[in-house]
C-alpha cells in the first residue's frame, strides 16, 4: 500500500528534528555545540545533495515527493539554514530550553516546507510551522503575549485547513498531489475552486491586505530572539510557494502594491519599535508578491533575491531592536532615545540594517528591490512603478529613519545600560557584513536565483534615481520633523483591521447575549413542555392503569385474534 523510495541522502528537516531532540537532552556548552553545529551540518547535506535530487513516497496510488530539490527551494534552502544560523547565535546567551528547542524544529518546519514536492507534505509542514512558531510566542510568558500567541495559532491552523480543503479538492480534479503551478481558474468548477482556496491559504500567510494583523498582532510580544526566527520563516515559506505555484497571476500584482504601500501609514504612527518593523515586513513582502504576480523573469528573480536580503537586514533590525529591549526593557520610541552612548556597537547595525531595507547603494536591498521595479516598469505596469516608489520613499521613513532616530538618536532618555551580549553583537556583525557584502558584489546571490541574471544594478540611473529619492525623503523628514507636522511617539493603540475580530466581534456577542439567551430559553421550555406531554402520553396508555397495561379475557384475546385473521382475508380476497 505505501513505499518510500530515497537516494542515500537526510531530508534537511531530519537534521533539525534530531538537533531539537539532543538540544532537549542537554544543557550549557553542550547544547549550544549542537545548535550551531545543526545549521552547518544541514548546509553541508543539503551542498553535497546531487541536481534534481527527489525523495519519493507511494501511498494509495498517489506519488509523494517529499523532498524535491531545483534551483528555487535550494535558495531558499539555503536561506533559512542561513536564518536559522544567525538566530542561533544571538540566542546562545538563553538557558530557555523551550526557545532553543522551538527555534531548531520551526526552522526545521521551514525547510520541510519549502524541499516539499506535494500539496499533502506542504500542508503537513504548513501546519508545523504554526505550532512550532506559537511557542517563540508563549516563551514571553506574559499575558498580553499568550493571548496573542491564542490568536496567531488559531488562524495559522485556519490558514492550514483551508490550504488542506483546496489541497484535496485539487487533488481530485487533477488527479496527483504535484505541488507545482497551479493559477487561478474558474471558481465555479472543482479545480477553480481547489485553486482559489490554496490561494487564500496562501495569502494569510503571506499577510494579504485585511489577513495580515496576525503578524503585526503577535511577534511584537515574542522574545526578543523568537521574533528573529519569526521573521525569517513564516511570511518566506508563503512567498515561496507563491513563486512556485501563483507566477504570473496578475491580481498579485495588485495585491503586493497594496501591501507595500498600506503598512507605511501605519508604520509612521506606531510606538513600539518592533511593530514598526512589522508593519514593515509586510511592506517588504508586498515588493516579493508583486514581483511574482508580474511573473517575468527579472520580477520573480527580483522576488527571490529580495526574499533573501529582506530575510537578512529585516533580522538585523530586528536583532537590534531585540538588544534594546533586552537591555532597557522598553520598546516605545516615547521612552528610548540616547542610546548610542550606551550601546554603540548595536546603534551601527542598525543604522546599517537600515540602509539595507532603505535601498541605499551598495547596501543589499539595492540590488534586488529594483529588479521588481525594473521589472513592472518593461512589463507596462507604470502606476504599480510609481505606487513602489512611494513605497519605497515610505519605508526610508519609518524603518531607515525612524527606528535608529527614536531609539538612539533623537531626545536622550537618561537610559545608560550595558551593550547588547557578545553572541548578539556577532550575530548582527555577520548580518551587518552579508548586507553590505550582497550590496557590494550581488553576482553571487544572483548566480543562485531561478532564472540567469541579465541585469546590471549599478548603473548611473538606477543609482542616480535612488539616490536622490533618498535624499529628498531624509529632507522631508528633516522638514516634518522641525515643523511639528511629523507624528510624535506617544504611547497609543492603532486601530487596524484585527479590530474586527478582536473588538467588533466581541461586542456583537455581547450586545446579542440577552436576545440569544432569551430565543434558547423560550426553545428549551416549549421543547421541556414537549417532550413532558409525550412521556404523559406514554404513560395513559402504557403505564400501570393504562389500556396497554391491562389484562385481557381470552375471549376477548380471541375476538381480536379472529378480527385479524378476517381483516387479513378480505384483504387477500380483494387483492385476487
Amino acid at each position: 500500500m505505501g513505499s518510500f523510495l530515497t537516494m542515500g541522502a537526510t531530508a534537511p528537516f531530519v537534521i533539525f528534528l534530531a538537533g531539537a531532540i539532543l538540544a532537549t537532552a542537554t544543557r550549557g556548552h553542550i547544547r549550544s555545540v549542537i545548535m550551531l553545529a545543526v545549521p552547518l551540518v544541514g548546509a553541508y547535506n543539503l551542498y553535497s545533495m546531487p541536481d534534481g535530487f527527489v525523495m519519493i513516497g507511494m501511498l494509495f496510488d498517489y506519488r509523494f515527493d517529499i523532498l524535491r530539490l531545483d534551483k528555487l527551494s535550494l535558495l531558499f534552502g539555503y536561506l533559512f539554514h542561513l536564518a536559522a544560523f544567525l538566530g542561533i547565535v544571538f540566542s546562545l546567551h538563553l538557558r530557555d530550553t523551550t526557545q532553543h528547542v522551538s527555534g531548531l524544529l520551526y526552522a526545521g518546519s521551514a525547510l520541510g516546507a519549502v524541499f516539499a514536492g506535494d500539496l499533502i507534505t506542504l500542508f503537513v509542514f504548513w501546519e508545523l510551522l504554526a505550532v512550532t512558531s506559537a511557542f517563540l510566542i508563549l516563551a514571553r510568558r506574559t499575558e498580553r503575549a499568550r493571548r496573542a500567541a491564542m490568536r496567531y495559532l488559531i488562524i495559522q491552523v485556519l490558514s492550514g485547513v483551508i490550504l488542506l480543503a483546496g489541497a484535496l479538492i485539487w487533488i481530485d480534479a487533477v488527479g496527483n498531489t504535484d505541488f507545482g503551478q497551479i493559477g487561478l481558474h474558474d471558481p465555479a468548477t472543482a479545480k477553480g475552486l481547489g485553486s482559489w482556496l490554496i490561494f487564500i491559504a496562501f495569502g494569510i500567510k503571506c499577510c494579504f491586505p485585511m489577513l495580515h494583523n496576525w503578524l503585526t498582532d503577535a511577534y511584537p510580544e515574542a522574545t526578543p530572539t523568537g521574533t528573529v526566527f519569526l521573521s525569517a520563516f513564516t511570511t518566506k515559506v508563503a512567498v515561496y510557494a507563491l513563486a512556485r505555484s501563483y507566477a504570473g497571476t496578475e491580481i498579485l500584482v495588485y495585491i503586493g502594491a497594496t501591501m507595500a504601500m498600506f503598512p507605511i501609514f501605519f508604520a509612521v504612527i506606531e510606538n513600539d519599535l518592533r511593530r514598526v518593523l512589522a508593519y514593515s515586513l509586510i511592506n517588504q513582502v508586498g515588493f516579493m508578491v508583486c514581483g511574482i504576480g508580474i511573473g517575468t523573469a527579472l520580477a520573480v528573480n527580483g522576488a527571490v533575491s529580495h526574499a533573501f536580503n529582506d530575510v537578512v537586514f529585516k533580522g538585523l533590525l530586528f536583532m537590534s531592536m531585540g538588544a534594546v529591549l533586552y537591555r532597557t526593557n522598553k520598546i516605545n520610541g516615547s521612552e528610548l532615545g540616547g542610546l548610542y552612548k550606551s550601546m554603540p556597537w548595536t546603534t551601527g547595525f542598525c543604522i546599517v540594517g537600515a540602509a539595507s531595507i532603505s535601498a541605499f547603494p551598495l547596501f543589499s536591498g539595492f540590488v534586488s528591490k529594483s529588479m521588481v521595479m525594473v521589472a513592472a516598469l518593461e512589463h507596462g505596469y507604470s502606476w504599480v512603478w510609481l505606487a513602489l516608489l512611494f513605497a519605497s520613499a515610505g519605508v526610508f521613513h519609518h524603518a531607515g529613519i525612524k527606528i535608529p532616530f527614536f531609539a538612539f538618536f533623537a531626545h536622550d532618555s537618561g537610559i545608560r545600560c550595558k551593550e547588547a551580549p557578545l553572541n548578539m553583537l556577532i550575530a548582527m556583525g555577520l548580518s551587518a557584513a552579508i548586507c553590505i557584502f550582497n550590496g557590494s558584489y550581488p553576482w553571487v546571490l544572483y548566480s543562485m536565483l531561478p532564472f540567469p541574471v541579465e541585469y546590471a544594478p549599478y548603473t548611473w540611473a538606477h543609482v542616480l534615481t535612488q539616490s536622490q529619492l533618498l535624499f529628498f525623503s531624509a529632507l522631508a523628514f528633516c522638514w516634518l520633523k522641525l515643523s511639528g507636522i511629523y507624528p510624535p511617539e506617544l504611547p497609543s493603540v492603532n486601530i487596524d483591521a484585527e479590530v474586527v475580530y478582536r473588538k467588533l466581534f466581541p461586542a456583537l456577542i455581547r450586545g446579542t447575549g440577552g436576545v440569544i439567551a432569551a430565543v434558547d430559553g423560550a426553545v428549551r421550555m416549549a421543547t421541556l413542555r414537549m417532550l413532558d406531554g409525550c412521556i404523559r402520553e406514554i404513560r395513559r396508555h402504557h403505564g400501570p392503569e393504562g389500556f396497554m397495561a391491562k389484562t385481557l379475557h381470552l375471549s376477548s384475546m380471541v375476538f381480536w385474534v379472529v378480527a385479524a385473521l378476517a381483516f387479513v382475508l378480505v384483504l387477500n380476497f380483494a387483492h385476487f
